[in-house]
């Protein structure tokens, strides 16, 4: 049983020395070529810019390594060190029930993660952030931010900690299935209604108000041949400088929403160019392929997690002295983090396979590479984002194509008129 532990947390050692390691080469590739200027971006990006790019990257990197090693140091602690085994006797011998301990269970661990990364929340926002001129937050929308992001965890949490619970104590032999169909349905009807009640909470959604640009984004809709139900403005100028622009929501409640931040800084042909490319998305249908890979992958996930937690295996190789399922499904998912990590690279494949194509259809759909191209240099620039990333670190991290491949590959496309 001491051999399997062994083998369990040397393997997460080495994908911890690994991830540390590949961080390690990114950066070392920074220093190296950092200051020169891509020649995609030559006329666009003087030294001092690509300096501080260089320099928010470093920064920002070693930050997260520290706050990584931290994480694991108390993760290793738990787990290793014998803290799971007394919290969960603690909650054992509170007779509270199985649904009822479950939602203390998790709900605690889920506010411990919370808090515990308070001070590290803090000094990224309000330190490294401050210091490159993308912070607008202050204290009081932070704190803000926090507590209605822990009411809004403690309220889903609970209820799909409560109804997964349920369903385990009402079909013990077939508890999985149900638990799938449950997650499968609950994640389709967040994915409806967070736009209308979650992301409102956070931020104001407005009609893009310009006439001209509103008039040429019905026209890039129509002519792509999807219904979206509003093209919004959001207000993330009041939490940051940073600009972006996404796609939410399913069925009619499918919307584009751009950064009012990112209107701010692109003209019309730029902002279209951005549109389009979050209309490849749904065009493409990346969204559906991602849940139906990801459901797929559930759905065997949870059938070999089932047959695991019938047994006492893990509570016996962690030394679990009052056994519960709760604890079985920690150590389970810690497990299979591990075994996952081999399979990051993957993901971030298809998703930089799907970021191409959404490029090729905005252009193809504008019949204008040369806006596509800018207004990528442009949010490159305004994010202070790495145009040298190390190959190996992007093919194994990033879910975008390095902007500095995609703006070349894009300038190869021909326009179509």
């Amino acid at each position: 049983m001491k051999t399997y532990l062994v083998i369990i947390f040397f393997s997460y050692l080495f994908t911890l020395l690994f991830g540390y390691w590949l961080k390690a080469l990114n950066l070392g590739h920074l220093k190296k070529f950092g200051a020169t200027v891509p020649p995609e971006f030559e006329g666009h990006i003087d030294a001092g810019l690509l300096r501080k790019t260089r320099d928010y990257t470093v920064e920002n990197s070693s930050f997260s390594l520290v706050s990584s090693v931290f994480d694991n140091i108390v993760l290793i602690a738990f787990l290793f060190g014998g803290l799971l085994n007394i919290y969960n006797s603690w909650v054992v011998s509170l007779n509270l029930g199985f649904i009822i301990s479950g939602l203390a269970f998790f709900l605690f661990l889920i506010y411990a993660e919370n808090f515990i990364s308070i001070p590290f929340s803090l000094y990224s926002t309000f330190k490294i952030e401050n210091k490159y001129g993308f912070n607008t937050l202050t204290p009081r929308l932070w704190l803000s931010d926090f507590f209605k992001a822990i009411l809004i965890s403690t309220i889903l949490a609970g209820i799909l900690i409560s109804v997964g619970l349920w369903l385990v104590s009402a079909s013990p032999g077939y508890w999985w299935l149900w638990v799938w169909g449950f997650f499968l349905v609950f994640s389709l009807f967040m994915m409806y209604i967070s736009p209308y009640v979650i992301e409102p909470l956070f931020n104001k959604f407005t009609p893009v108000d310009d006439s001209v640009l509103v008039g040429e984004i019905k026209e890039t809709v129509q002519k792509a041949g999807i219904k979206v139900s509003k093209v919004f403005k959001m207000d993330a100028s009041k939490r940051s400088k940073h600009t972006n622009a996404y796609f939410t929501g399913i069925g009619r409640a499918k919307r584009v929403v751009l950064y009012d931040t990112l209107l701010e800084k692109m003209d019309n042909k730029e902002i279209i160019a951005v549109l389009a490319h979050e209309l490849g998305h749904w065009k493409k249908k990346h969204v559906l392929k991602r849940i139906i890979v990801s459901e797929i992958v559930a759905f065997a996930v949870l059938y070999i997690s089932f047959k695991i937690l019938k047994t006492d295996f893990l509570l016996n190789l962690f030394s679990i002295e009052s056994g519960s399922f709760f604890t079985k499904v920690v150590i389970l998912g810690f497990v299979g983090s591990v075994a996952a990590f081999p399979l990051t690279p993957l993901s971030g494949y298809f998703s930089r396979r799907h970021e191409r194509a959404a490029d090729r259809f905005a252009c193809e759909l504008t019949g204008d590479p040369g806006s596509m191209a800018s207004s990528l240099i442009k949010l490159s620039k305004d994010n202070l984002s790495n145009l040298h990333p190390h190959q190996l670190y992007s093919a194994f991290y990033y879910s975008h194509p390095p902007v500095v491949q995609r703006v070349r590959e894009i300038r190869g496309i021909k326009p179509v008129r």
